[in-house]
């Protein structure tokens, strides 16, 4: 029986992620169920050595099931690339309502790992297709050891013209982090206009 609501969540994960408990991926999918919420949460092929034509073509599976209400997409890391790939490509249609990207890689340490180089895309050809710019709000860290040259905020944020939180400190902002439980996700994930704070 569909929520009251009559959306539904799709959590991206990234690169090495095989949705341990201790992450607040799992945490928030838990979270939203228990308040009769729709999630999707799915393990993504490969996750060691993800293959982008793989992630897309699993992507386009999960997007096919999103229902016809509202669309909501949280992606941490490596699930950051896969949704701007995802969208550059047309493949979320209907558009997403609302995106969360939380701490995406930077352009040079995508590249400069193998198995994450395919993911890594210009960002003058990068699309939101079909999102308006405003849909789209970015959570990032100013000391990620994945974005070496600079922060998301300055590499995705200002280029893309992102709604963005800045949060100091948070490194990669996931469990290992600190990052098991994060109650501000969960309320933006509820109500769009809670700011993205510390956990």
């Amino acid at each position: 029986m569909p929520p009251a609501s009559g959306r539904r969540f799709l959590v991206l994960h990234g690169w090495q992620h095989h949705r341990p408990p201790e992450h607040w991926a799992w945490w928030l999918t838990d979270a939203l169920r228990e308040r009769g919420e729709q999630v999707l949460y799915p393990q993504l092929p490969d996750p060691d050595h993800p293959r982008l034509a793989s992630w897309l073509s699993a992507f386009a599976a999960e997007w096919a099931q999103m229902g016809r209400g509202q669309r909501v997409v949280v992606a941490h890391s490596l699930g950051c690339l896969l949704w701007l790939r995802a969208a550059t490509d047309g493949l979320t249609d209907p558009p997403a309502d609302r995106v969360l990207l939380v701490a995406p890689p930077s352009p040079e340490v995508t590249r400069s790992t193998p198995e994450m180089a395919e993911f890594d895309a210009p960002l003058d050809a990068v699309s939101l297709r079909g999102s308006s710019r405003d849909t789209v709000r970015l959570a990032c860290s100013d000391a990620d050891e994945y974005s070496r040259e600079g922060t998301a905020a300055e590499l995705y944020g200002v280029p893309l013209a992102l709604d963005t939180d800045l949060l100091p400190g948070a490194r990669h902002l996931s469990d290992d982090d600190g990052y098991g439980s994060w109650p501000a996700v969960l309320h933006w994930c509820l109500d769009p206009a809670t700011r993205l704070g510390p956990r």
